[in-house]
């Protein structure tokens, strides 16, 4: 099969979508296929282009086997609604110049938000090469950001809602990547026959316990007789990480106990100043980290968080993180509900407590703190779940299945 797989963010970029995309597009094109992933500028979550891309408009590339077309986009920081609407506008608009025009004999498009913009791009290119495409949702949009109060103005949401609705019944399938996501979609009237779940997973080759690396980053970091309660990943609005600065002023008679949290967002530059305010010596923070240091972060730290925002709409969100997690054979403790909850629940490899529950969080963070032997049957109990159920070459496959199945249709 030819592939063409769009989606605003690729590698080198470290975000959930990028790893999904990367990973998948590779395993497809190891098993014999032509995949061409059409992308941006990398630019996320800080809005830098890095000086190897300025001035780009359109260029192609190679990953391994996969082919890569990245396309210009008005790079912005991971913040404010009007700007990131305009960053994935001008994606839209790039991707349809530079990147439809070149997509004669495709067999297959498979198109992934969060913002659905580019999928009216690929709708346009179903239109114009009658080639089929899955519109694959990662987030409910534009309801998580009526959920989290940024879109407010009736007229615009319902103009929105009733596009994505247009938008899901001209895709010949929607890949969703929770059953409760699925369900909410039946519930709006798609037949369950048009939507199907391919969740997200990991890479067990790349993410796998690796107690050399962590020892040799807890060294340079200055952490060897530190207990270490990792975060890493998008210091955003939906993860409630102010909630954990609450956790270290609680915890400040444990003085060994060192939140690192590592990354960038929208909530960064306020996270930093309320720590700073609230005078917290157990509170490090760092910039993003490439990709592939990320699994020797998980290694060095004792314990690593999983939160999310206590809004009705993060129940059906699962974080791709705690897979990768998982797999790292390292302990969680996640502050979820639904879904997520019962995934890790069922790994036995966390404690899970109620979104921002800040006491909640501190009797299990002292409990994991205090029993080394918990964590590692955790650790164990994890990395063995994930390996037999979210090996993401394993989700790959079952993914393959559907598209062929559209293209046979």
């Amino acid at each position: 099969m030819r592939i063409a797989y769009f989606c605003q963010y690729f590698v080198p970029e470290t975000a959930a979508p990028a790893a999904r995309v990367s990973e998948m597009a590779r395993a497809w094109a190891d098993a014999g296929h032509e995949v061409t992933v059409v992308t941006g500028l990398p630019n996320h979550p800080t809005g830098v282009v890095p000086d190897a891309y300025r001035g780009v408009w359109f260029r192609r590339e190679t990953l391994g086997r996969v082919a890569v077309w990245r396309n210009w986009l008005y790079a912005t920081p991971n913040e404010g609604f009007v700007k990131k609407a305009l960053c994935h506008l001008s994606f839209m608009v790039s991707t349809l110049v530079f990147s439809v025009p070149r997509l004669r004999g495709t067999d297959v498009m498979v198109v992934s938000s969060p913002s659905f913009f580019v999928v009216m791009t690929v709708c346009f290119a179903h239109w114009v090469w009658r080639r089929p495409f899955i519109f694959e949702v990662r987030d409910l949009w534009p309801g998580v950001f009526v959920e989290l109060g940024v879109l407010r103005n009736r007229w615009i949401i319902r103009a929105l809602e009733a596009l994505e609705m247009f938008l899901y019944r001209r895709a010949a399938l929607v890949v969703v990547v929770t059953e409760s996501f699925r369900d909410v979609l039946v519930a709006r009237g798609l037949p369950e026959s048009h939507v199907a779940v391919i969740t997200n997973g990991v890479d067990t080759e790349a993410f796998r316990p690796d107690p050399d690396a962590g020892r040799a980053l807890r060294s340079t970091q200055h952490l060897d007789e530190k207990f270490v309660v990792l975060y890493i990943g998008a210091h955003g609005i939906s993860q409630a990480l102010s909630r954990f600065l609450d956790l270290a002023t609680r915890l400040h008679d444990a003085d060994d106990i060192v939140f690192q949290f590592v990354g960038d967002g929208a909530e960064k530059q306020a996270l930093v100043a309320r720590a700073e305010a609230m005078g917290l010596t157990n509170v490090r923070f760092l910039p993003s980290q490439p990709r592939s240091t990320v699994p020797a972060w998980y290694a060095a730290a004792d314990v690593v968080l999983v939160p999310l925002r206590n809004i009705p709409v993060f129940d059906t969100f699962i974080p791709s993180k705690m897979f990768e997690i998982l797999a790292s054979a390292r302990p969680i403790l996640a502050s979820v509900r639904g879904e997520a909850r019962g995934i890790l629940e069922r790994s036995g490899g966390a404690l899970v407590v109620d979104p921002e529950d800040v006491e909640a969080m501190e009797q299990a963070l002292r409990r994991l703190r205090a029993e080394p032997a918990l964590r590692t049957e955790l650790a164990e109990r994890g990395a063995e779940f994930v390996r037999r159920e979210y090996d993401r070459n394993t989700l790959a496959g079952r993914y393959l299945e559907l598209l062929e199945g559209v293209i046979v249709r």
